[in-house]
């Protein structure tokens, strides 16, 4: 428990580097507790999870259908780790699941677990899934956690498997049927249909049925545990993740005092800046006042190969961590087993964790500085994405954060329901092909633009509603002059042109630039043509709104003899720029660059985008940073001083998530914009340097000769 004498802080404030053993069967029989107190020392741990009961138990449960840790005998590995980490001081998690259980379990209770409509239970890994409305998550875990609080008084608990079966399956247990039949009226739908009303009811009930057991467990800790013992759960920083398994991100983040992040695999192109971009969404929807330590995996875990007992590659480990520490993340050592034959894991993760403790003073209670609100939500993901998330709602918010980290433009991810709130700090807008909105969300963009905002929005924004059914008028036409004529152009979804059929070349297509160009198109002064790859929404745009660019039709490309335009110039619009009456600017996007880039990674596809978010914001950018490397770059305000973190991803952003060594870059400028604060020093805290910034024309400019892996720049 926590509230110890003479704690004021509660542990959730006051916690900031962990470790979490993640224990396996054996464990019991081999695991040296003295080797982990040692581990804690060099890591500098303040917090520790253990695994303690719920798909295996770990210490000598009442509870007779817990399963037992084949090694566990009569022996209590949990209290065992529960007493060492108490003699160090350090903040005990109890870490559960409780996502399936055994043979004897389901035998027992076959009403508790989840069964398909033919009344077949629904298996993973030979164990039975059990389902979120039975007595086992409201009876039984409840159970569970009280015999933990009784035995070894935690401080709170972890459970990375709460939200049970994902949206593919619909249970028809009865609890669900008649849960399901009284909370909305309706029968269970019969499939998994996206265009069946109550499939889409049965959706969003499957989320509230989530938060049910969210609140239920809190109460159960926090009842027998103290106001402070908390159940937080884990889930992934990912919206896409998340909407696959019914845990909303925004709700949660509005319960949580803290938030665990099991955010570990590096998959799908995504590279470690994504965890930079972790930190500021979960903040994001949860405030900047509260700690979110991130699970980092020192097992092998990216790519299309795991391997739980290998120790990852370290410089792939540190950079990750370096990314999560500067986006506002705390790091958790996560292990698999608490024994290794791998022990070159343990020296991965120390030099990082010494740097935090080191410099935690600057690396909480700070706000970021950007200007540039890049737009989110999961009923977005759900409604919108439906069964091809990756396509529809991934690769569009994949290519904005890529083009936007890529030209070192500071952004903060912001849900579609705080735009309203988060406004003041803002001067544009990005929704990237945000097709399902609210009605209140697309009044919160109108607001915007009428205050003196700018938008910038791209492919089939606000174009549903929050079910993902058509609108009849497009919400945001009074704004931007734009009308949707219900038509695409191009090629829509995943093309791969075939070499043996000399098919699929659909997305052979390009931009045509004419000759009197937009400041978006600066640095293709030397073509006419952009490659594309894309589709094109049929839209109709008002004297408000000039077109910048427009389509060429995809031809054959092979053989070569016949590889060559067949309609080289047409009148469809791809791009538009213009004003509202308010001062703010419009920029549209009626071709998918931003899906593109988000596949291809083809620069030109990036330029672009960037291009046209520094227009939005007429060049009016918190700092600007000048020299080589793939560098993603964050500003933050802290009482009296300004805190710039640089993070050095060269090398790893043409195989992202990937890094075999660190490519030193330099030198770097750095020129941040002077307000009301005029800083005397800067300190930099990786390389121990202390310099005098250079202050003229109402810029702060300062200079590093070379940027090894990260920098963190204190300027006051």
């Amino acid at each position: 428990m926590n509230n110890e004498t003479g704690t004021e802080i509660p542990w959730y404030k006051r916690t900031f580097r962990w470790v979490q053993t993640n224990l396996s069967e054996m464990d019991p029989i081999h695991c040296d507790l003295n080797w982990w107190k040692e581990y804690w020392h060099k890591t500098r741990a303040q917090g520790v999870i253990i695994n303690a009961g719920g798909i295996v138990a770990y210490y000598p449960s009442s509870i007779k259908l817990q399963y037992q840790a084949k090694g566990l005998g009569d022996k209590d590995l949990f209290g065992k780790f529960v007493t060492e980490a108490r003699k160090e001081g350090l903040t005990v998690l109890a870490r559960m699941d409780s996502s399936s259980a055994m043979q004897e379990f389901y035998n027992a209770h076959p009403d508790w677990f989840v069964v398909k409509a033919d009344g077949e239970p629904v298996k993973a890994g030979g164990r039975y899934i059990t389902c979120v409305n039975g007595a086992y998550y409201k009876e039984y875990i409840p159970q569970v956690l009280k015999e933990i609080i009784r035995t070894y008084q935690p401080d709170g608990f972890t459970d990375n498997n709460w939200t049970g079966a994902p949206y593919k399956i619909v249970c028809h247990c009865e609890n669900c049927k008649r849960k399901f039949k009284k909370d909305s009226g309706f029968d269970l739908p019969a499939s998994t249909d996206w265009n069946d009303h109550i499939y889409q009811k049965w959706i969003k009930w499957s989320y509230a049925c989530r938060m049910e057991n969210w609140d239920l467990f809190n109460q159960v800790t926090q009842d027998f545990g103290g106001p402070d013992c908390l159940w937080l759960g884990m889930f992934n920083a990912n919206a896409i993740m998340q909407a696959n398994s019914f845990c909303d991100l925004k709700v949660v983040g509005e319960r949580a005092k803290m938030i665990i992040c099991d955010h570990q695999a590096r998959r799908d192109n995504v590279g470690f800046e994504q965890n930079g971009l972790n930190g500021h969404l979960l903040h994001g929807v949860a405030g900047w006042n509260i700690v979110i330590p991130e699970c980092t995996a020192n097992y092998v875990l990216r790519g299309e190969r795991v391997f739980r007992q290998g120790s990852n590659p370290p410089e792939e480990t540190r950079l990750w961590m370096i990314e999560g520490i500067a986006g506002g993340i705390s790091p958790c050592l996560h292990h698999i087993g608490g024994v290794q034959e791998d022990r070159r894991q343990f020296d991965n993760a120390p030099p990082v964790m010494q740097w935090q403790e080191k410099n935690e003073a600057y690396l909480y209670n700070r706000l970021p500085v950007a200007n540039i609100g890049l737009v989110w939500s999961q009923e977005n993901t759900e409604f919108y994405g439906r069964d091809d998330v990756e396509e529809k709602v991934s690769l569009p918010w994949k290519g904005f954060v890529r083009a936007l980290t890529r030209a070192r433009i500071p952004f903060i991810p912001v849900h579609a329901d705080h735009i309203t709130r988060d406004a003041k700090h803002l001067d544009v807008l990005i929704l990237p092909d945000l097709a399902a909105m609210t009605d209140s969300q697309c009044q919160a963009v109108r607001q915007f633009v009428e205050s003196g905002g700018s938008l910038l929005f791209t492919g089939a924004t606000a174009t549903r509603d929050e079910w993902g059914n058509a609108r009849d008028q497009f919400p945001l036409q009074s704004i931007t002059g734009i009308n949707h004529l219900n038509s695409v152009v191009g090629a829509v979804g995943k093309h791969t042109f075939s070499l043996e059929t000399l098919e699929n070349f659909e997305a052979h297509n390009y931009f045509r630039l004419p000759h009197d160009r937009h400041s978006v198109l600066s640095g293709f002064e030397n073509t006419d043509i952009l490659p594309f790859g894309g589709n094109v929404h049929r839209v109709h745009a008002n004297e408000q709104m000039k077109t910048i660019a427009t389509y060429i039709p995809s031809y054959p490309i092979y053989p070569p003899e016949f590889s060559w335009m067949r309609e080289p110039q047409t009148d469809i619009p791809v791009m538009f720029a213009g004003e509202h009456a308010s001062g703010g600017r419009i920029f549209y996007f009626a071709g998918d660059v931003d899906r593109c880039y988000g596949r291809t990674h083809l620069p030109d596809l990036g330029d672009l985008l960037a291009n046209a978010v520094k227009w939005a914001a007429d060049d009016n950018l918190p700092f600007r940073v000048e020299g080589p490397g793939y560098l993603d770059c964050k500003l933050y305000r802290q009482n009296g001083r300004l805190i710039f973190h640089l993070i050095n991803l060269s090398g790893c952003n043409q195989n992202p998530g990937y890094l075999e060594e660190y490519l030193p870059v330099g030198p770097i400028t750095i020129s941040l914009k002077v307000d009301e604060f005029v800083p005397t020093y800067a300190r930099m805290k990786v390389s121990g340097v202390e310099v005098k910034p250079e202050i003229k024309n109402s810029l702060i400019t300062i200079r590093i000769d070379k940027l090894h892996d990260h920098e963190l720049i204190v300027l006051e």
